[in-house]
């Protein structure tokens, strides 16, 4: 694992040096550019603000995400049993991708108000696409000769999906949930943007507002390590869930 990670973690920090030392050479202003030691400096400083405001980040992610998958799990498992809905909802799923969400949200503000629902709904419009076609296209790449010999045998619809399709569409879905995590925190925090009354969207705008650049720069980082973290936590998922991929592929 570490060595997977050195090249990663190299240029990181690579790049976290020769930052230090152009404002330390320049001696730029902190309110434009802080060091990153600052950064690391004032967020400690700063953490137990930092952590309040994480936590209703974190809360609405994970609400956001969970109402995601329902739908798209929903949604996938009905157009690969019916053809039709396949036909009716692909072009729709396409075409909810160029809903600009920057101004859609503050319409969601407008009719549902500041409460939970429209940063739910700003998660699940940008985390939902990924995941639904992962699946359908997961469910569409089953082994035909296994399903075909399970149908030779009498199994039914539901059999075929559950013994053959499903299984088959687990490297698919975890690819695309992959991808979707790392959109979650991301939208919480533009939906916060638009209207919350806590959260790491919020405490960025606070902050720039008082021109306490290492104080956006560390709820930043803050924001990074999470969707890493959530990234990371999708292969300890797959680990548990599809043992059987994880020995095929070594």
């Amino acid at each position: 694992m570490i060595r997977r990670l050195a090249p990663s973690l190299s240029l990181v920090l690579g790049l976290l040096v020769t930052w230090q030392v152009a404002v330390t050479v320049t001696g730029v202003a902190p309110q434009v550019l802080p060091s990153p030691l600052r950064v690391v400096e004032q967020g400690w400083a700063f953490r137990a603000e930092l952590w309040a405001n994480t936590v209703p980040t974190l809360q609405v992610t994970a609400i956001g995400f969970a109402v995601s998958l329902a739908v798209a799990w929903a949604a996938a498992v009905a157009v690969d049993f019916s053809p039709w809905l396949r036909r009716a909802l692909t072009p729709l799923l396409v075409a909810s991708q160029t809903l600009p969400v920057i101004a859609i949200a503050p319409l969601l503000i407008i009719w549902f108000g500041f409460g939970l629902l429209p940063k739910v709904l700003v998660i699940a419009l940008v985390t939902f696409f990924p995941v639904a076609v992962g699946l359908i296209e997961g469910f569409a790449a089953t082994d035909r000769s296994a399903t075909a010999l399970l149908r030779s045998m009498g199994a039914s619809r539901w059999q075929r999906f559950r013994l053959v399709r499903l299984p088959g569409a687990m490297p698919s879905f975890f690819t695309s949930l992959r991808i979707a995590v790392t959109y979650a925190v991301t939208g919480a925090i533009f939906a916060e943007f638009v209207g919350a009354r806590a959260g790491l969207g919020i405490f960025m705008q606070l902050q720039r507002n008082q021109f306490r650049t290492d104080l956006v720069l560390a709820a930043v980082g803050v924001t990074a390590a999470l969707s890493v973290a959530l990234f990371g936590a999708t292969y300890l998922v797959q680990r548990l869930v599809t043992p059987w991929y994880r020995e095929d592929h070594r």
